[in-house]
């Protein structure tokens, strides 16, 4: 029996046992409702809704201090001394490499094939209102995040759902809050091992042998899996034992880097098509009020942009508070505002020049998928730069497989937070969390698992519903935050420390009281007390 017969009996296996769950709960999650011809799921109006919301609630917070967040990147209010794992750019890195990834590349481009040049403008709007969600869930993944005695970090849904609904509800507040942190904790696992691993691995394998010769190629035998597999789990598990400081390291390198090889790209067949760029920017706007070929018209381009981008981004999904509650802060909202930076990179940025490069380039895979043949996201994107890059697929090559190596890795911490909060954080457990990981890393390349990704991504979407739950009844937590980081602002910019008379000697004693009952100093104060 070959490792090919082997690998398609389990995969049959799997599918035919999980298929039924997974289509009766991706029904569930993704249930869509008719609007204007075309089909509206209710979890993407779920998550633009919340981003109208927190985008009113805290005035327009994602333009207003848009600079703020910038600055704050740059360290220009670090304070020396504040606990934390990474700094604020090693901190949005390794959350921008959970997001930026394949969905940029080919889900973009399926996108526009379905929605019309138009959904880009949706997509866009979509982006902007999730960065006051990511402001919210990350102020709060701060703020109420542990600090373990070996001074490591561990935030999340699964720390401020029971954390924050107690300070705010009382003991029964505190009760449902841990039911849902485990709730939350398995869902981001699950996700976390065949979406964000599995799934990640797989894909990059099957690019890669599309440009190696395909599988009579060397790379397309079961052994060319097998080692393409085991040299990448090899590299997921060295990074992956060196913690959130080892991952910031290479995603702090890595996302900038692949970022950059892409944006280049992009930029450069649009400098070569510049005289057709004020026709295909009118081509999007025209089409996001007057679409041509798109079922439900207006509709169906907007619904098809703001899904491209609600799933893109992760706005709302509880999944990057995660990465950013190891940053060194003494103020949770400073957290909060370099967060809202992620869906602009992600989706205003590399989604909007993804559908930029395809409208302009405007290729025949392009046309043919527009007219329903089913053409793959990748190959459209592909032969988009192609019309000015012939080279380009081999380079695409590599940007897919860096974006697929930081996806792995930052999903890798995102589940040990929730595999520890599970199991607890012994070295034991650890170790076992991380061989059960690369041994996930090594299956990607043999294996497809359809049915349990997409289960994955019900899971984790269903997350969503009870993320926003807590975000909402949060919220004035958030806003407290939010002014007291402003006032700390206005100081520091006024000349002073920052800091009112005596504020030092007073943290210095509240951190000391906090780290005797296992809290971290950006941890809730008990009930009643004020901060």
């Amino acid at each position: 029996m070959t490792l090919d017969t082997v690998t398609a009996s389990i995969d049959e296996a799997v599918s035919t046992f999980f298929e039924p769950i997974a289509n009766w709960l991706g029904s569930v999650v993704f249930y869509s409702v008719p609007v204007a011809g075309t089909q509206l799921p209710l979890i993407v109006a779920w998550l633009v809704v919340a981003g109208m919301v927190f985008s009113g609630w805290f005035g327009l917070v994602q333009i207003r201090k848009f600079r703020l967040a910038v600055n704050v990147v740059r360290g220009k209010y670090d304070e020396p001394g504040s606990a934390g794992e990474v700094n604020h750019f090693q901190a949005l890195t390794t959350a921008v490499s959970g997001t930026v990834g394949l969905g940029n590349i080919a889900g973009v481009a399926v996108a526009v094939s379905i929605g019309g040049p138009g959904a880009t403008l949706w997509m866009i709007l979509c982006g902007l209102l999730g960065m006051a969600t990511k402001f919210v869930e990350v102020t709060l993944g701060v703020k109420y995040r542990e600090v373990h005695p070996d001074g490591s970090m561990s935030g999340g849904p699964m720390h401020y759902l029971p954390k924050g609904l107690g300070e705010r509800f009382g003991a029964r507040g505190k009760s449902l809050g841990k039911v849902l942190a485990v709730l939350a904790s398995g869902m981001i696992l699950f996700f976390g091992l065949f979406g964000g691993n599995l799934f990640q691995v797989n894909q990059s394998y099957a690019q890669l042998v599309s440009v190696t010769g395909g599988e009579s190629g060397l790379l397309g035998s079961s052994a060319g899996a097998l080692f393409f597999g085991i040299l990448v789990a090899a590299i997921v598990g060295i990074v992956l034992l060196g913690g959130i400081r080892s991952i910031a390291s290479v995603t702090s390198r890595l996302v900038p880097a692949m970022a950059g090889i892409y944006i280049v790209a992009c930029l450069v067949v649009i400098a070569a098509n510049v005289g057709a760029v004020p026709s295909a920017v009118s081509t999007i706007i025209e089409g996001a009020f007057s679409p041509q070929g798109v079922a439900g018209g207006v509709f169906g381009a907007m619904i098809v942009g703001f899904k491209r981008a609600a799933f893109s981004n992760e706005a709302g999904l509880g999944s990057a508070p995660i990465a950013h509650s190891a940053v060194k802060t003494k103020h949770p909202a400073s957290e909060g505002l370099v967060a809202l930076l992620e869906p602009f990179i992600d989706t205003v940025v590399v989604c909007t020049l993804t559908a930029l490069t395809i409208v302009i380039a405007n290729p025949a895979s392009w046309g043919e998928a527009r007219a329903g043949e089913s053409i793959g996201g990748v190959t459209i994107t592909s032969d988009a730069f192609a019309t000015v890059l012939p080279w380009f697929p081999y380079v695409l090559t590599v940007a897919v497989l860096l974006f697929a190596l930081s996806t792995v890795l930052t999903w890798g911490y995102y589940c040990m937070k929730a595999w520890t909060h599970l199991f607890g954080r012994g070295q034991g457990s650890e170790l076992i969390f991380k061989i059960l990981y690369t041994l996930f890393a090594v299956g990607g390349s043999l294996l497809t698992l359809q049915t349990l990704i997409d289960l994955a991504d019900a899971l984790l979407f269903m997350l969503a519903v009870v993320n926003i739950i807590g975000l909402y009844l949060l919220a004035p937590v958030v806003k407290r935050e939010l002014n007291s980081f402003l006032e700390f602002v206005r100081r520091r910019d006024a000349g002073h420390d920052g800091a009112e008379p005596g504020a030092d000697a007073r943290q210095d004693a509240e951190a000391g009281a906090v780290a005797s009952r296992g809290r971290g100093p950006c941890s809730p104060a008990p009930t009643g007390q004020r901060r």
